[in-house]
């Protein structure tokens, strides 16, 4: 259990300084990495970080400090950075800490077995993977690299108002970054895998898989522009998703930054999409018990059979829109205000295999992977032209892999014509939030490729 009486004092100086409510946010981490490059481990990094925020209402005013400084010294200063950063600012919009009573256990998320993994069996796991990688096939390069880590991370929160609530979790992942050289022409794909337990991590899986992806990816070529049915892979579909899910946040919608602004209610997605965000412990991994506010989360569709069922809210957004809060309050550290932001966040699996979509799609293309999100991708109206590669799809069955393509089209519009979804459900790796999707197949978007 967490020891609230070391934070305690911070909570009195803050009402002795005159502030009406305050909260205290402590958080910490620890992550360790190391890459296996040509033999040998590199770039072993241990990096851990504790923090402790203060926050408060002070004349209507909502003060934010950070320190990651500890003693009496630093907590009065903490006290006074907060005081001054309230005087500073005219917002007009009501302020608020959480004052809801409920009870809730203690929860750790961080399995024992992997605090309990040595920093050398680590380094050993990520020379494995890139030995392995090589021994799958002679034409893997020199700039293959592989990646092994572990995460934990701890908050604690505490307020005025007798609030407090604690919880930790952790995760362990290994990456395989295979790049193989096939005459004059190189071709790289990554594989990965996270667990709550390192000893879920097989580097044989990892590697073979980043190996035939790459394999794949020889001989591909641009192909013909045109307007054709589009199946999105789990990857490529997560990075719509991710791209575009702060349309989904009540705070975005009220700025004006999002055209699902009073849409509650309404269908915006083809009826076989159903969108959930769900803060359990399994999943994405990005669970957690209680949001960034002391709010505890539970699980919603966002989206339940095509109908927009509920945007997500933190207790200031939901006072506005005379709703409650969905516990969807963010904070991914002591450094950060309140912002909103989902969970484990996935399109939900359908009923259909791969191969399925594809026959469904007859003649189109699989988008195997996206880039240029950040420049390519508008939230606001939700255009996007990115840049990406694939498999071609000719009779309903996998043909050559294609590269040197852009997908373009909208999202909200995407949603709309939705036409199969598949059952294999993968999440990316976990951070803040962690976003989920199977196979999507798109009615038809537009493919710009060579000129013929």
């Amino acid at each position: 259990m967490a020891d609230y009486a070391k934070y305690e004092p911070i909570l009195e100086m803050a009402k002795a300084a005159g502030f009406s409510r305050a909260e205290v946010f402590v958080c910490t981490s620890e992550a360790f990495s190391v890459s296996a490059h040509k033999g040998k481990a590199e770039d072993l990094r241990v990096e851990r970080r504790s923090g402790v925020a203060l926050r408060g209402l002070l004349g209507g005013q909502m003060g934010y400090a950070a320190t990651e400084a500890e003693g009496e010294a630093a907590y009065a200063e903490l006290v006074r950075a907060a005081a001054e950063n309230a005087a500073l600012l005219e917002s007009q919009d009501e302020q608020f800490l959480y004052d809801g009573d409920e009870k809730l256990a203690w929860v750790s998320a961080v399995d024992g077995s992997l605090l309990a993994v040595s920093p050398e069996r680590k380094i050993a796991l990520a020379l494995e993977m890139e030995r392995l990688c090589k021994a799958e096939d002679p034409r893997i390069a020199s700039g293959t690299t592989c990646e092994v880590g572990t995460t934990t991370s701890a908050c604690l929160l505490l307020n005025t108002e007798g609030l407090r609530r604690e919880f930790a979790r952790g995760a362990a992942y290994a990456v395989a970054d295979a790049v193989l050289a096939d005459g004059d022409r190189q071709y790289e794909e990554v594989a990965y895998r996270f667990s709550r337990k390192f000893e879920d991590l097989d580097p044989a899986v990892i590697a073979r898989e980043a190996v035939q992806m790459a394999a794949a990816d020889v001989g591909s070529a641009s192909m013909p522009s045109g307007a054709m049915p589009v199946v999105f892979s789990p990857e490529a579909a997560r990075t719509l998703l991710s791209t575009f899910a702060e349309v989904f946040s009540a705070e975005e919608c009220q700025r004006g930054f999002s055209l699902l602004a009073g849409k509650e209610g309404e269908k915006i997605a083809a009826p076989c999409v159903t969108i959930w965000d769900d803060p359990s412990d399994g999943l994405g991994l990005a669970g957690r018990p209680f949001d960034g506010e002391g709010v505890p989360t539970q699980k919603k569709a966002v989206i339940q059979d095509g109908v927009l069922t509920t945007l997500l809210y933190n207790l200031k957004t939901a006072h506005k829109a005379g709703k409650t809060s969905t516990g969807n309050a963010s904070r991914p550290s002591h450094l950060s205000t309140v912002g909103t932001a989902p969970t484990n966040f996935y399109i939900a699996p359908g009923g259909f295999a791969p191969e399925e979509l594809y026959a469904k799609a007859g003649d189109g293309v699989r988008i195997d992977e996206l880039q240029g999100a950040h420049a390519g991708a508008n939230p606001i109206s939700g255009d996007f032209s990115l840049s990406a590669k694939g498999v071609r799809i000719r009779g309903g069955k996998l043909a050559e892999p294609v590269t040197q393509i852009t997908v373009s089209g909208n999202f909200y519009r995407m949603l709309e014509s939705v036409q199969a979804v598949g059952k294999d459900l993968k999440f990316g790796v976990p951070g803040a939030s962690a976003f989920g999707t199977p196979s999507l197949l798109v009615e038809r978007l537009d493919i710009a490729g060579k000129d013929e």
